[in-house]
This record gives C-alpha cells, structure tokens and sequence, in this order.
C-alpha cells in the first residue's frame, strides 16, 4: 500500500519518471522478498526447537546399555534345535511389583506351546525374556540348554523369529521389507516365504509386483496384508524358534483365517510359541500354558483345560459361549 501510495504521489505530483510498471515490479520484488526475510526473523525459534530435539536425541543415544553380551559369550557350532527352558523365572520391570513368578516350563524342539490369560498377567513378558530383551531377576532361561546370558546375542536372535501384534513396515517396497530378514536372500527364497504366508497372492495382483510400495508403517495395506508379510519376513529368516504375539489380533475373520493358514503348518513342523486372547488360535499347540498374575495357574490341552472349570474354561465360554448356546437351541 505505502509503495502505491508513494509511487502515485511521486508520479502526479513531481512529475516523476515513474511508471505504473516500475511500481508493479517493486511491489512484485517486495512479495518474493518478505519469504526469505520472514524466515531469517525466524531463525531464532526453529534453532531453539532444534536444540531441544537434539537434547532429546542425544540423552537417549547416551543411555546405557542394559543387555550386553558376556565377556566369554558362546556362539555354539552345531546346528541350533529351538529347545526352550525357563526355570524358576522372576521378574519386575521396576524392581518392586514382580511380574513373573516362579514360573517353570519347557519346549522341546519340534513341539509348540500356546500361552494365554488375561491381558497384562505377564504373558508378552515371557517371549520378551527368551531373547534377552531383558534379563532375569531370579532363575534362568535356556536355550538348547545353555543359559541365555552366556549365549552370543546375535546368534540368540538369530535364531528367533517373532510376528508381534503391531506389524513394523518401513516406508519401501514389499521386496524392501523381506529383505531386511535376510539381505542376500534369492527371487526363490522370498516367492516361497510369500506363497507359505498365504500373501503371494496379493502380491502378483499388484501392479509392481514385490516392488510395489507399502507406504510408511505400511499405510496402504490392511492389517491382515502387514501381518502376512511380517510373516513371511520371519519366514525368509528361517529361525529355529517362532514367535506368534497376538498374530491375529484386531483382524476380521476374513483375514484372520488366512494368516491362521499360513501359521498352522508352522506349527506342526517347527518349535513354536504362541500367545493369544482368541482361542481358536492356540488349539493346534501341543501344551497350553494359563497365565494369570505372572504364574502359571492351569497347563495341560484344551479337552483337559475346559473340563477344569477354571480361567481357562473362563475364557472359552467368553468367547464361544454364545455360539454354543445357540447350537443348543
């Protein structure tokens, strides 16, 4: 407005050289020039923004390290067999309210168990141990029979495999994602990990194929599509031992059932555990394990479980009570 203002005087009046071009340029030139000068005032809010998130990002890379590996830590030679053994097992996150009590369990090789009860009696805790996400407050935890803290913790996790509840997909391609389970993996391998998860399906009707993108978290997939290609991510890793932690949790039936058939068949041929709210997930599992209040309270099969009349009978007929009811009917 000033410019105008002045620039109409000036022309009017003083019979300036002026012209209404030269005011239009000027005003123009004042329009890219207050961008730049905008951001320059402020300068001084973006670097204190900055310097408190480079505060945040620093304190955590100078946190300690809690879990590390033992100074002689053993990395077996022969081949690794899946074996499971806690015994005794307590743990607290903080020190004082116990989570785990007591706890006694073993997995053979080749064999599954399921683990259930209700939601924070410990369950996800247990699997968390096993790869030494934490450690122990009392007992010990094996794994083909050597102390989990003595073993080499690459190769612990190398030979563990874990499908968690909330699918973790990085903003790439299908291809991108499976191959951060096994980098040198062949155009065989990931084909045969995607057909046994029950997602190659989806894949060939994609345009890209492998290559098409998943978006960040895996935006532009379903649940039930995330789930299965963290399936067949653990499957190209090709671990020992599988971890199942709510694998078909917050999924409908359609998409439950199709990640169901992908992880039946890695239930009877490999060491296994799973844990889960739905029952119809665990009835495959060679034993089941009851958890409440971080103890084991009930183990045994589901025929023998629901016969109990305990929280595992609970459970069932939370679930299916309703649907029994109506078959009566």
């Amino acid at each position: 407005m000033l410019l105008y203002l002045v620039g109409g005087i000036l022309m009017m009046q003083y019979d300036s050289k002026l012209t209404v071009g030269d005011i239009t340029v000027l005003v123009a030139l004042l329009g890219k020039m207050y961008g730049p000068v905008n951001s320059l005032l402020n300068i001084q809010v973006e670097w204190i923004r900055s310097m408190a998130l480079f505060t945040r990002i620093f304190e955590y890379f100078d946190m300690p390290v809690e879990i590390k590996n033992a100074p002689d830590a053993i990395i077996p030679t022969e081949e690794a067999k899946g074996d499971v053994c806690f015994s005794h097992v307590e743990f607290s996150y903080d020190g004082e309210r116990k989570i785990l009590k007591d706890v006694n369990f073993e997995l053979k090789s080749g064999n599954s168990i399921a683990i259930v009860g209700p939601s924070g009696s410990g369950k996800s805790t247990i699997i968390n141990l096993i790869p030494r996400l934490y450690d122990v407050n009392a007992g010990s935890v094996s794994f083909d029979g050597i102390d989990v803290k003595k073993l080499d913790l690459k190769y612990l996790r190398d030979k563990i495999g874990i499908v968690s509840q909330e699918t973790y997909l990085f903003n790439g391609t299908i291809r991108d994602n499976l191959l951060y389970a096994k980098p040198d993996a062949t155009e065989e391998e990931i084909i045969e990990a995607c057909k046994k998860a029950n997602i190659y399906d989806f894949i060939q009707k994609q345009e890209k194929g492998l290559d098409a993108m998943v978006g960040n978290r895996g935006l532009k997939l379903s649940g039930g599509e995330k789930q299965r290609i963290s399936i067949a991510r653990v499957l190209l890793k090709n671990p020992t031992l599988f971890i199942f932690d709510e694998a078909t949790a917050s999924l409908d039936s359609i998409s439950e059932s199709k990640i169901q058939e992908a992880i039946d068949p890695i239930i009877h041929s490999r060491t296994s555990i799973l844990i889960a709210h739905r029952l119809s997930t665990i009835l495959a599992a060679d034993e089941i394990l009851v958890i409440k209040d971080g103890v084991i309270a009930e183990r045994g099969v589901h025929a023998d479980l629901v016969k109990l009349g305990g929280i595992y009978t609970e459970l069932y007929e939370t679930q299916f009570g309703k649907a029994l009811e109506m078959e009566v009917e």
